[in-house]
């Protein structure tokens, strides 16, 4: 009888949007099987601001995902987001033996693992991964993995990354309300530089800047590890609302405005005017150059802001790699060019590498923390068993509320 396949899910819990990616490994890629993609509603800043609305679109959106893959979502690694996710440095010894003759074991690390973690975390803080930098045995550093090696002391240096744990539990909350577990949370920028970056560009020093609406987040890589995470409270969505503000419209004609005519190359010659409008009699024209300026300035703030966090974790144009570029906000023309000058470093712009299945429409800035998230569940085998094609399924349900969401009803398999 022939296996049935295993998938994992990567769910994107954004400001302003939800993404999904349903796949599986297949001769060493991730395979994409269903995706998509909806507004998001009841998120400040990437944190739950109440339940119902972040569970309600996650459920919304996740059907076509599924119908997509024939599969029903019921787990998934999901992506955190917010100014309260910490990167912390922190180191930890024990004595493993009374002779240096002793082999270190899986104990051993997780031992030193918990002496670097327990009292340097507040306790009002969840640990979402611990990322170990180096570890010296008698002494001697430099030891990337010391699994066998023979010593009688163990010492480990780490970077430790939290978040606040009501943040955490309420984040879980609202993927349960849509029945799907998170089995494990990862900083949205984390996920993302999984699916963008290459070894080669962990290895000699890269960032990842993921900019979505409401939070730009920053991850910098050297010696193939993560060595900071930091995040800045503004995002695409700030450009938007100044728009909408500063020229007295709404906000759909202002992003129409962002997504049509704003570039981030401010030097190139264009049209002083920008028209917009269905026809001549709603047509509206605005001063390019009124645009130009309400745009840099929230730009120069988000990127000095970036650079300032760079600066702080000794990274500033010290990144042979340099910038790379995911997120809603990388759409946006010409914003490689703006962020080249504005952190005197090389820029492109991400998108997931080396996929397979449907993976033409998930080639994007934008899914790329939703691929990483599957990637990163593929990675450590999270896997869920598929259902045969000739399960039958039910469809959704959607429940009247007394304050609950939508609910789904499925068969067990």
């Amino acid at each position: 009888m022939e296996d049935k396949p295993h998938f994992v899910t990567g769910l994107d819990v954004g400001t302003e949007n939800v993404r999904a990616v349903i796949g599986t490994l297949e001769d060493g890629k991730f395979a994409v099987y269903g995706y998509n993609e909806g507004k998001n509603a009841g998120m400040r800043k990437g944190i739950p601001a109440n339940l119902n609305g972040p569970a309600r679109s996650i459920d919304t959106m996740l059907g076509e995902a599924e119908r997509m893959g024939d599969y029903d979502v019921r787990s998934a690694y999901v992506s955190i987001n917010g100014s309260q996710i910490l990167s912390t440095k922190t180191e930890g010894m024990i004595a493993v033996a009374a002779t240096a003759e002793h082999e270190i074991d899986e104990n051993d690390l997780d031992r030193v693992e918990d002496v670097a973690v327990t009292g340097r975390i507040p306790a009002n803080r969840d640990v979402l991964d611990v990322i170990p930098l180096e570890y010296a045995i008698d002494g001697q550093g430099g030891i990337k993995d010391p699994l066998g090696m023979s010593g009688a002391r163990l010492e480990m240096r780490a970077n430790v990354i939290s978040a606040l744990t009501p943040n955490c539990e309420n984040l879980r909350k609202a993927t349960e309300h849509a029945e799907v577990t998170a089995t494990r949370l990862v900083p949205a920028v984390v996920a993302a530089g999984k699916a963008v970056l290459t070894e080669k560009q962990k290895e000699n020093g890269v960032a990842v800047i993921d900019m979505g609406a409401a939070t730009t987040s920053i991850a910098v890589y050297e010696e193939g590890d993560l060595q900071y995470v930091g995040v800045v409270p503004a995002g695409s969505n700030n450009i938007t609302n100044d728009l909408a503000i500063l020229l007295a419209i709404d906000p759909d004609m202002a992003e129409e405005i962002k997504t049509r005519f704003v570039t981030g190359d401010f030097s190139s010659e264009k049209s002083p005017v920008i028209k917009i409008g269905k026809d001549k009699i709603h047509e509206r024209n605005f001063e390019r150059k009124e645009v130009d300026n309400v745009v840099k300035l929230r730009l120069e703030e988000i990127f000095g802001e970036i650079r300032k966090k760079l600066k702080s974790a000794k990274y500033d144009q010290r990144l042979p790699e340099g910038i790379v570029l995911t997120g809603g906000g990388a759409r946006m023309r010409d914003i490689d060019l703006f962020a080249k000058k504005a952190l005197e470093a090389s820029v492109k712009i991400g998108v997931p590498l080396e996929l397979a299945g449907v993976s033409d429409a998930v080639t994007s800035p934008e899914f790329a923390v939703a691929v990483g998230l599957a990637m990163m569940a593929a990675e450590d085998q999270a896997y869920a068993i598929k259902p045969s094609k000739k399960s039958a399924k039910k469809a959704k349900v959607k429940k009247p509320s007394n304050g609950n969401i939508f609910k789904k009803i499925f068969s067990k398999f």
